[in-house]
């Protein structure tokens, strides 16, 4: 039986009413996504219509979801909320913090000991509130949401951008920060702007080495990485009808490297046959009640151009696989020969080192299989490995699944290195290199979604390609990166040339799912007993103390640094080692934009310090600006904030005086974080005037007192020789978020408002 089946049941009770209610109130047939939205929203039954990209809607989410290096700032934040326990279903996940070296148990032993602290201090707050804990091993947040909580019709958010893998279940299912999880656990209203609608017509049929990953893939190329800023993707036809549910759930998984609200899929036969695999005939049968509610109305799909703001078509019988990279997820090339010309053009390296299947973006039955077919192709046909190679299963009930069915076994015969059921080397949580700083340039091919410079490894030469399971494994058997595995043949150690087949494989197993012990821990139906220990001392842990207001006079806040093209929150607050800090503020704030480009001098962590006139870190300066009483600013360029969900990226600029971010663009989750933090999250109403802005800069917050909805804002730079420009800014303030500002977070709002 599913977790949470009376919560659903309760979902699909009112969406019949709700979504009749909307169809009647906007005038027109719906699309999926429209009527999960408007069967959620805050209020009820819907009364009005929302214009796409224009209004802020109070939702009510059904779930939440965190995973454990997010989870630790957002249960901090929300034992400050003064509730007693969380209001919707919550699950924490611990799957960030072990780190993929020799093999799973050795890896797996290694994290316990080393962030045992944090474990026990999720286990026993989740103990405490009533929330569901996975323990270590137990598997990656998404895959695990797919398995058993992801339901058709259902809206969830998550402390993880990936989030929206539940799409791949016919969820609408969005990554957000850590203040907007605590603001639905706490039983508040959450706050979105109604999103725009893009929709992706799939004709066709995917054979062959074309995987459902080749197809976002294609879409990243066509939109770019911003190309789906606030929108959410719809996926239908027929191709969409034959993929499989964990192909939908890659699909939706990545459109967040184009920066999409969330992505995805109508209820069909697959979806059913994937709740019925993995222990949830009851939910398929509530799902089969409603069928019609659970995909948009037929007019839709019909004449899609008159219901979805833009729409792409791909034929997938057309579609070939695809690499994309390196150094961005929407870069992407043909196997074979266009691979060969613009590695050669562009002085990609052509070996390849490391192939590396997993992440929450490919780690199904399904994705091993396919990948598994074609490493039992390398042993028939007398190939070895020339790359390296890696597995990250994405559960323990998929890993035990393929233990049992010999399909790991076949990885580990060519030498690969099973990790744990983990994100690992997908969020720089690899232990490659003893010095990733110095270590020389490379290509690596894997399955996970991002690919950004030291995004694995912390090894800025390191190219990455992102490509689908099957791909990256015939890559990997054949060490080089414009190997076209249609048309190109290998030597094997016998000196005969051979070929690779097609992939094949199981889009469920055959002999059903199967697993001894999941690594759920059900939480204390009444845990007020339960006590949260963090040791003064600490240095993985600290107890929040609330940001005082910035208040609406800002003048002589000093530039911090002007960052230069792309800078993801990669950039702001960098993964990796730095994930044991996590749960620590000030400990974590000393990361803080050491990987942006400064404009200046094209070098990262070193900036000007207009105090002393000398060049250091970025944090050594912002606390310098601090404790001298001065606040300061950032200014960045197109998309600032895109990539993971990260809170800690706004929470430590704003630890360290940043009183604002001034952009040309900002990713949309990263432009909530900085809002529910209090602080001002603005864009240049002019793009240009990001060349007026100078190292030595001042920054005069003109009318900050009149700050309101719809209204710029004016800004007067003062250079170091006097002289002086003023700019406009502008900004997405509400009224209500215009309240967190002046409250100091949206956190001291929720504390004042549940004190009262």
């Amino acid at each position: 039986m599913a977790f949470d089946i009376d919560m659903i049941k309760n979902v699909y009770s009112t969406m019949a009413e709700r979504v009749d209610a909307a169809k009647d109130i906007v005038g027109k047939p719906l699309t999926l996504s429209e009527k999960i939205l408007y069967a959620h929203l805050w209020d009820g039954v819907p009364n009005k219509a929302f214009v796409r990209g224009k209004d802020y809607v109070d939702f009510a989410p059904d779930r939440v979801a965190c995973q454990d290096a997010t989870a630790q700032m957002a249960l901090l934040q929300f034992m400050q909320a003064g509730k007693d326990k969380v209001a919707v279903p919550t699950t924490v996940h611990c799957d960030h913090l072990i780190q993929a070296k020799v093999g799973a148990s050795q890896d797996l032993q290694h994290a316990i000991n080393t962030s045992n602290e944090v474990f026990n201090f999720l286990e026993s707050v989740s103990n405490k509130y009533g929330i569901g804990f996975w323990k270590p091993g137990a598997g990656i947040i998404h895959q695990v949401v797919l398995e058993n909580y992801a339901f058709p019709g259902g809206m969830m958010i998550g402390t993880d951008s990936h989030t929206v893998n539940a799409g791949g279940l016919g969820m609408v299912a969005i990554g957000v920060g850590g203040a907007d999880a605590v603001d639905v656990m706490a039983g508040m209203a959450w706050e979105l702007k109604f999103p725009k609608l893009i929709g992706v017509r799939l004709t066709g049929k995917l054979s062959g080495w074309t995987a459902p990953k080749d197809v976002i893939l294609r879409v990243a190329d066509i939109l770019t990485v911003k190309g789906g800023t606030g929108a959410i993707v719809e996926y239908f036809g027929p191709g969409a009808e034959a993929m499989s549910c964990t192909g939908k759930g890659t699909i939706c998984n990545m459109g967040a490297e184009i920066g999409a609200t969330t992505s995805t899929f109508g209820y069909d036969d697959s979806m059913e046959r994937y709740l019925k695999a993995t222990d949830r005939e009851d939910v398929a049968a509530e799902a089969n009640k409603i069928r019609k509610y659970l995909t948009a109305d037929p007019e839709v799909y019909a004449n899609p151009e008159q219901y979805f703001d833009q729409v792409i078509d791909i034929n997938l019988s057309e579609l070939g696989p695809l690499l994309n990279g390196p150094f961005t997820p929407d870069l992407s090339t043909n196997v074979g020969k266009e691979m060969t010309e613009k590695a050669k053009s562009n002085d990609w390296p052509i070996r390849v080192e490391w192939g590396l299947i997993g992440s929450c973006t490919n780690s199904s039955y399904e994705d091993l299989s396919r990948a598994s077919s074609i490493a039992q192709q390398a042993l028939d046909k007398g190939l070895r490995t020339k790359a390296e190679f890696g597995i990250n299963p994405g559960s323990e009930q998929v890993r035990y699944t393929a233990e049992r069915d010999g399909i790991l076994q076949v990885f580990e015969k060519l030498d690969a290195k099973i990790f744990t059921n983990a994100c690992g080397p997908c969020i720089g949580q690899w232990a490659r290199y003893e010095d990733p700083k110095n270590a020389p340039k490379n290509s690596i091919v894997h399955s996970f979604n991002r690919n950004f410079a030291k995004r694995a490894d912390g090894n800025p030469n390191t190219h990455a390609f992102v490509a689908s399971p099957e791909l990256t494994a015939a890559i990997a058997i054949a060490g080089r990166l414009d190997f076209n595995p249609m048309t190109d043949k290998l030597i094997n150690e016998e000196g005969q040339e051979v070929m690779l087949d097609e992939p094949t494989g199981w889009e469920l197993p055959p002999k059903g799912f199967e697993v001894k012990d999941n690594g759920y821990l059900a939480p204390m139906k009444d845990g007020s007993g339960v006590e949260v220990k963090v040791a003064s001392d600490s240095e993985r842990l600290q107890l929040l103390t609330p940001f005082e207001p910035i208040g609406d006079s800002i003048s002589g806040a000093k530039l911090l640094i002007k960052a230069f093209g792309k800078c993801t929150t990669d950039h702001i607050s960098m993964a990796g080692p730095w994930l044991r800090f996590r749960g620590h503020l000030d400990n974590i704030a000393n990361n803080t934009l050491i990987g942006a480009v400064n404009a200046y001098n094209k070098k990262t962590n070193f900036v000007k310090n207009q105090l002393s006139g000398e060049y250091g870190g970025v944090p050594d300066t912002a606390r310098a600006y601090k404790a001298a009483g001065i606040k300061s600013v950032v200014v960045g360029d197109h998309n600032y904030g895109e990539g993971s969900s990260r809170e800690h990226a706004a929470m430590q600029p704003r630890h360290l005086g940043v009183a604002a971010v001034i952009v040309k663009s900002f990713a949309r989750i990263h432009e909530t974080n900085l809002k529910k933090q209090g602080m001002l999250g603005l864009t240049f109403a002019n793009e240009s005037d990001y060349d007026l802005i100078q190292e030595d800069d001042t920054f005069n917050f003109v009318d900050l007192n009149e700050f309101a909805p719809d209204k710029p804002l004016t800004i007067e730079v003062v250079h170091a020789d006097g002289s002086k420009d003023t700019i406009k800014v502008n900004h997405t303030y509400n009224q209500a978020q215009i309240n967190w500002y002046k409250e100091g977070s949206a956190l001291n709002l929720i504390k004042k408002e549940n004190a009262a």
